[in-house]
């Protein structure tokens, strides 16, 4: 099992207890038939590192950022109920009892923030959640092969409007982030927990968690799914879906802090700002 961490000087591996650095790029990692023979093998070339750098980047670099929906009971509750008024409420119930899952474009890599990174909520939206999900790390062959955390903005109240409003709801600038590391050659099991904090002001105003045993579809069947009659030559990433969900009426402020943590990987830490004011890529 490897932990990898992307930095601005390169990428710094932890293995068995130990700590390299090594020359390679994620995009190499994701285009290797066999990621962890591949790490096994810059492994072993790999230097002493210097001092662990304050400033980590997330895990990806030319792949597609993507992210399934309404895999976890409460997230079919919650939306359920966000789209009642809409008529929309229906189609939520159906897709979780489907062979097929709901899957949505989520990001270019530029778009994605960093562990630190400011992330984005809507002027235009009343109710703005984050979503912590187990995000999967998937090569060009198709093959699940790690993961990390992942932080998928989303503006409950334009969704709830209506289903077809989604992309607006998901997409926009500061919606997305991950990290802080990409667990590599072991995936988080069933009994392994996701946490969500939310802080304001200094003073925690919502924390949620839950269990990877509430997911209802596998890893695998996931992957396969993005990958059916699609081609991602650099690989892919993609978030599982939400099984936290602040309960209405709460939502995000500029200034809040949105701490997620994932057993075995880590905690992505992110503060707020209104989308507006943000300059993707840019601002820390």
């Amino acid at each position: 099992m490897f932990r990898l961490y992307r930095t601005p000087s390169g990428i710094h591996l932890e293995h068995d207890g130990a700590q390299r650095d090594v020359q390679l790029s994620i995009d190499d990692l994701f285009r290797a038939s066999d990621p962890v023979a591949f790490l096994e093998q810059a492994w072993g070339k790999g230097t002493p590192p210097g001092d662990k750098p304050p400033i980590l980047l997330a895990p990806i670099e030319s792949q597609e950022l993507w992210a399934a929906g309404v895999t976890y009971y409460r997230s079919r509750t919650a939306r359920m109920e966000e789209s009642e008024e809409a008529g929309g409420d229906r189609f939520y119930d159906l897709v979780y009892d489907a062979e097929r899952p709901e899957l949505f474009f989520k990001a270019t890599a530029r778009r994605v923030r960093s562990p630190g990174e400011t992330v984005g909520i809507r002027s235009d939206s009343s109710w703005d959640v984050p979503e912590p999900e187990l995000t999967l790390a998937i090569n060009q062959e198709g093959r699940v092969f790690g993961a990390t955390v992942g932080n998928d903005m989303s503006s409950r109240s334009i969704e709830g409007e209506n289903p077809l409003y989604l992309p607006q709801a998901k997409v926009y600038t500061g919606s997305a982030a991950l990290g802080p590391c990409l667990l590599v050659g072991s995936l988080p099991g069933p009994e392994d927990e996701i946490v969500l904090s939310i802080s304001r002001e200094g003073e925690e105003v919502f924390r949620g968690s839950t269990t990877l045993s509430q997911l209802k579809r596998g890893y695998d069947e996931l992957a396969g799914f993005l990958f059916r009659e699609n081609d991602f030559p650099d690989g892919a990433l993609l978030m599982t879906g939400t099984g936290i969900v602040p309960d209405h009426p709460f939502t995000l402020r500029a200034h809040d802090v949105i701490r997620i943590s994932i057993d075995g990987i880590g905690t992505l830490e992110n503060p707020v700002a209104m989308a507006g004011d943000l300059q993707a890529g840019q601002e820390r």
